[in-house]
């Protein structure tokens, strides 16, 4: 299962615009470049993105995006939904009785990747915008990528603190 380049990106871009935005517009142009996303795919994501309430646009000289609420009430299922990407591990259409199988039915495994896709979305559900900025996301498998000695290692967190001792 793999979430593509428009949900992913469209993550990355709206923690880089909340990030810098600091009440005031940010443009396109300053997001593409920091994230190393190309320009006109930012355009098409951010047009659907303030199509879903998720930014509003400010236009003239100096304009550009800004969040349409706090990083703190948006949710990252949020951003994702709004361009359109649908969160699924199964092969079968969401909530159809016709599974994927060649005889119609669903296949042996078909109850996993469903609770697996239902989990993933519960988890983009309980994480903020301000979350991911704050870097308050990695639990216990933090640990496991960020090693004392690492660019990502931050001491200040407490189980990862404990974690080095």
């Amino acid at each position: 299962m793999k979430l593509s380049t428009k949900g992913r990106y469209s993550v990355m871009a709206m923690v880089d615009l909340a990030k810098y935005s600091q009440g005031k517009p940010v443009a396109l142009a300053d997001i593409a470049q920091r994230q190393e996303i190309s320009l006109s795919y930012l355009e098409q994501l951010f047009a659907k993105l303030r199509k879903g309430g998720i930014v509003t646009s400010v236009r003239g000289p100096g304009g550009g995006y800004r969040l349409a609420r706090e990083a703190c009430d948006m949710r990252i299922a949020d951003i994702v939904s709004a361009v359109d990407e649908p969160i699924k591990a199964t092969r079968c259409k969401p909530g159809s009785p016709v599974g994927c199988a060649r005889n119609r039915g669903r296949c042996l495994t078909h109850d996993l990747w469903e609770e697996l896709g239902n989990q993933i979305d519960l988890f983009l559900q309980s994480v903020s915008l301000d979350d991911v900025c704050e870097r308050r996301i990695l639990g216990r498998s933090g640990i496991l990528h960020c090693r004392p000695g690492t660019a990502e290692f931050r001491p200040d967190a407490p189980e990862r603190a404990a974690a080095a001792e």
